[in-house]
């Protein structure tokens, strides 16, 4: 199965979700960046809420792109335990870049929102939507987050992902709903014929629209 592009998959995912459509109590959560176009998708088909869930990678002292762990805005996030101690991290380092990154992710959800309400999560059904899971760490941070935020069931929704991920996320969460477990897994792109770089004008515009 190979998807257009991220709004046509978005389309495609909420024919699976459609006993959500129209509830007031049910948001679609977009996990930014490319999540947030599937989301935006999602809540325009089934006519429901829509918010976007920033998480941020907290990486090794010397490699940023090597992940320690990763957190969202609530939540104290996920993190490699053993990695962290095959590289000697110390707990200062963690405490002082994860309060880094939860500033940045402050700041992005303000740049995001531009003084829209934030709608709270508390009692509500959560669809964490994203273009894909790979590893699944972004997800499972999110999850995270919206279990702190006090979501009332939460569900992932993805268009694609491997079937052992699918497997540990269906652990963590109410519901899962995925449309291709492909054997064969390689990356998220693989499955889009177009799978550009989303943009921060490109979702506060989707954020806009709503």
């Amino acid at each position: 199965m190979i998807f257009q592009n991220r709004t046509e998959a978005g389309k495609e995912l909420a024919k699976k979700l459609s006993s959500y459509l129209g509830k007031e109590e049910v948001i679609a959560v977009g996990l930014a960046r490319g999540g947030v176009v599937v989301a935006a998708s999602v809540a325009e088909t089934l006519n429901i809420s829509f918010d976007v869930m920033i998480v941020r990678k907290i990486g090794a002292p010397d490699n940023p792109e090597l992940a320690l762990g990763a957190i969202a805005e609530k939540g104290r996030g996920v993190f490699n335990d053993e990695l962290i101690a095959l590289l000697g991290v110390s707990k200062e380092y963690l405490k002082k870049e994860t309060e880094k990154q939860r500033e940045i992710v402050k700041s992005r959800k303000q740049l995001y929102m531009k003084g829209r309400e934030v709608v709270g999560f508390t009692g509500k059904t959560i669809l964490l939507v994203d273009d894909g899971i790979a590893t699944g760490a972004s997800m499972k941070v999110s999850i995270e987050s919206a279990r702190e935020q006090n979501a009332g069931k939460i569900v992932v929704a993805v268009p694609v992902a491997p079937p052992e991920t699918i497997d540990a996320m269906a652990l963590l969460v109410d519901e899962v709903v995925c449309l291709f477990q492909p054997s064969s897994f390689l990356a998220v792109g693989a499955f889009y014929k177009e799978f550009g770089q989303v943009t921060d004008e490109e979702i506060v515009e989707l954020i806009r629209k709503k």
